[in-house]
């Protein structure tokens, strides 16, 4: 019997020697490790373009329906605007016109009379927050909602845990513009124009930086973005970043994100999906280039789930799937300013119901701009897998999966001379 008594003793000593090592490494896991064990969220984004109008009741509804309803709870935060308590009271207003009990938080790195640091810990605030069951970013700069939420070793501050404890308990995060901008785990920082990105790059710590990451890391977010050319700015951090898959939204309109990650596009305009899942570079090519990117305009009412790629058309596009065989339009389709007020929009619907098979738009500066000779080539094709859909209530197109490449171009100086 003692040797049986041996191995017993020798086995409970190395199954407590595990215990200890296991309970080690939990102790010693890094903060992030530790989220990952927590349960998705079970809450829903409002993710806002920005400029949105008072009179955007779909918008505005949306995310108080989605906080409970009439009565609900929606701490709103100033904290990306140069004047936090005045930017808040302005997002109260609206909501209490919709039928909402808003309250403003008092965190905010430009708030007057106030230690940002000591409120986003302060126990009452948190409390506050923690009590809602919705949550509204307002627009400004984006770098001074994070620089207020989260600790300078980089751990979220308890203001912000309770931000994600709402989030978690199925409340609503909604943001614009700047409130936008802190969606996804990169947001933009200190970011130059559009152009002078694809020709100069991208810096982490400069263009961009860490956001707050509730979309989760799988999906770049920007905003204001057919308005302001936006989508070209997108690519790059993209490819720098890891992310094969970005929705950007434009001005006074909303994706709604639910639980299940489908993602429903409400308000004035419309998203942009770019997918770089089989995107290539070539490294023989000077200066900025990709090929086999798709890009995809989601227009409002339609729906788009983030796990299965599955599109659904809004109602009045459902029954109206385009014919490739019968275009509307045959003459080509070209734009030398691709990143101009919705100019991609337009040459993607142009494109999308006509008899050519591909559209070319082109981006370049003045001449006092960084590398005034460079240019780029932007290429949009259909392939087999190119889909469009038209409404019949208004002139209005969804357009799936056309092909973009992107190529550098030289440009002859001067551009023009006077005749």
């Amino acid at each position: 019997m003692k040797p049986v008594a041996s191995s017993i003793r020798r086995l409970c000593v190395a199954f407590l020697a595990c215990l200890a090592v296991v309970g080690a490494q939990a102790a010693n896991a890094s903060p992030a490790a530790s989220r990952a064990a927590v349960p998705a969220p079970q809450g829903t984004l409002v993710i806002i373009g920005g400029g949105l109008r008072a009179d955007n009741a779909e918008v505005w509804q949306r995310i108080v329906k989605l906080s409970g309803g009439k009565g609900a709870r929606i701490a709103v935060f100033g904290a990306a605007s140069i004047n936090p308590e005045k930017s808040a009271q302005g997002v109260i207003a609206k909501l209490a016109q919709y039928g909402a009990d808003a309250f403003f938080v008092p965190i905010g790195v430009k708030l007057a009379g106030s230690d940002y640091r000591q409120a986003a810990e302060n126990p009452t605030i948190v409390a506050d927050i923690r009590s809602a069951s919705g949550i509204y970013f307002a627009g400004g700069d984006q770098s001074r909602i994070t620089q207020a939420l989260v600790r300078e070793d980089g751990n979220r501050t308890a203001a912000l845990e309770a931000v994600w404890a709402v989030y978690r308990g199925g409340g609503v995060i909604a943001g614009s513009s700047a409130g936008a901008a802190i969606m996804s785990t990169t947001m933009f920082y200190d970011a130059k124009p559009v152009l002078d990105m694809l020709k100069l790059g991208v810096t982490d710590g400069r263009e961009i930086a860490p956001g707050l990451g509730f979309i989760g890391g799988d999906v770049f977010v920007d905003q204001h973005l057919l308005v302001r050319g936006r989508f070209a700015r997108m690519i790059p951090v993209m490819l720098k970043k890891g992310y094969q898959i970005g929705l950007g939204i434009d001005e006074n309109s909303a994706m709604v994100v639910s639980a299940n990650r489908d993602v429903e596009i409400i308000g004035y305009s419309g998203a942009l999906l770019i997918d770089l899942s089989r995107a290539i570079t070539d490294r023989g090519v000077k200066g900025f280039n990709i090929s086999n990117a798709a890009i995809s305009y989601l227009d409002r009412g339609d729906k788009f789930n983030l796990v299965s790629r599955t599109f659904y058309p809004s109602q009045d596009k459902a029954d109206n799937k385009l014919d490739p065989n019968q275009p509307d339009m045959r003459e080509p389709v070209f734009t030398n300013d691709i990143l101009g007020n919705n100019a991609v929009l337009d040459l993607m619907g142009n494109l999308i119901d006509n008899a050519q098979q591909e559209a070319i738009g082109i981006a370049f500066g003045n001449p006092r701009d960084p590398y005034p000779d460079l240019g780029f080539e932007f290429r949009f094709s259909k392939t087999v897998n190119s889909v469009g859909y038209s409404s019949t209530e208004a002139e209005a197109y969804s357009v799936l999966k056309l092909r973009l490449d992107i190529r550098p171009i030289q440009l002859q100086q001067p551009l023009y001379r006077y005749k």
